[in-house]
Order: structure tokens, then C-alpha cells, then sequence
């Protein structure tokens, strides 16, 4: 019987760890991937939540929907921090992302994670990811909010659905953090035409009082 348990125990610690590797495999091979993620934080929120504590030169400006990352994904998992024999991207490369992604660390720290991962060179993912963001519109609507809000994690959704007539709902998902709106996750084929995401995208916010901020 000790046998018969010892075994149960050891398979199940192997299916774990086998399932655990498919959720998220860290050094996958460069370039290998189904679909991207494009990741919309919306910066007043993210300021609220985090920025205002680390000082971060980001809250200091009048940001909006800034880019958090676009992320090689599989239909079931992601790759991280693959192995590549691109060179890490010059100071000047990270700088320059700041005027979508907040600040030139959070572009250096996606290339590390995420870029390495997905095949190209650091100025060809980050051209990329600039084509990503310019490729969504980003409802006005939100800009012109006087004062911090409640309100659905849903509204969030519809409205980026009603500003690009291409999204499904299931091309799309809005995340919380905190009681706040946290970001709004859009999946992408590889040539970023808005594409259905896998079942670990998926995670939508169904609160329906979440807080919303308004601009700096």
C-alpha cells in the first residue's frame, strides 16, 4: 500500500511539473511561437497602483494607454527569457521607446523577457511593437475623464471593440489589479492582425465597480 502511494505521489509531482512546463517554458528556442500578445497599460492606474511608490518619471507626464509589452505566446503557454544571438539594444534604442512605453526601462526590460523571444533583432522588435501599439485605436473617451471612476471591466472592452470593428470578444481581454482596471490585453497574429487568444490569455476582469483614473 506505502508503494502504491509513493507512486500516486511521484506521478502526480511529474504531471505537475509537466503541466507547470507547458504554462511557461523560460529558454525556448528564439522565434518559436504562435501569436502575440500586446499589453495596453493604462498609465494613471499603473501610477496609482506601483509608479507613485517607485517615483517613476512615467507618472510625471500626462500618459494614457502606454505599451507594457507584445509578447511571443503559444496557443497553450509562453516562451521567456529565450537564448539569442542578438545584441542587447544600444541605450539610445531603449530611449526612444519612452514616448509610448513610459520610460526606457520598461523597454529594456521587455527586450530581455519577451524580445529575445521572439526572433528578431532589438530594433526590429521594437519597430515592431511601436507598429503593434499604432496599429489599435485607443478610445478617446478615457482622456477626457475629469475625475477617477467606477465602472465595469466590460465598458473597457466594448469600448476598444467599438473603436476597432476588427476585435472579437474573443481577440480581446481587460485584467484588473487591486480593484483597479489594470490593462487591456489584445492578441495579434505574427503580421499583427488581431487574431483569437489562447485559453491562458484569457483572464477578464469581471468586476463591475473597478476604479478607472483619470489623466495626470
Amino acid at each position: 500500500m506505502r508503494r502504491l502511494v509513493t507512486a500516486c505521489l511521484l506521478a502526480s509531482a511529474l504531471l505537475s511539473a509537466f503541466v507547470g512546463h507547458a504554462v511557461r517554458a523560460d529558454g525556448e528556442e528564439s522565434g518559436t511561437f504562435d501569436y502575440y500578445v500586446m499589453s495596453l497599460s493604462w498609465s494613471p492606474n499603473w501610477c496609482a497602483l506601483e509608479g507613485d511608490a517607485r517615483h517613476s518619471e512615467q507618472c510625471d507626464d500626462d500618459f494614457g494607454w502606454v505599451l507594457h509589452g507584445l509578447w511571443p505566446q503559444y496557443h497553450r503557454g509562453w516562451p521567456a527569457y529565450c537564448p539569442t544571438v542578438e545584441q542587447a539594444p544600444a541605450r539610445h534604442m531603449t530611449a526612444g521607446m519612452a514616448d509610448i512605453m513610459g520610460t526606457s526601462g520598461l523597454a529594456w526590460h521587455q527586450w530581455k523577457k519577451h524580445g529575445v523571444c521572439s526572433g528578431l533583432s532589438a530594433s526590429r522588435y521594437y519597430a515592431l511593437s511601436r507598429q503593434a501599439y499604432s496599429s489599435i485605436a485607443r478610445p478617446e473617451v478615457f482622456r477626457k475623464l475629469d475625475s477617477a471612476v467606477k465602472l465595469p471591466a466590460a465598458v473597457v472592452e466594448e469600448a476598444f471593440m467599438k473603436a476597432n470593428p476588427a476585435l472579437e470578444r474573443d481577440m480581446i481581454t481587460v485584467t484588473c489589479k487591486s480593484g483597479y482596471i489594470q490593462e487591456v490585453r489584445i492578441c495579434l497574429s505574427r503580421d499583427l492582425s488581431p487574431v483569437p487568444c489562447g485559453r491562458d490569455t484569457v483572464r477578464d476582469c469581471r468586476m463591475k465597480d473597478a476604479l478607472f483614473e483619470p489623466i495626470r
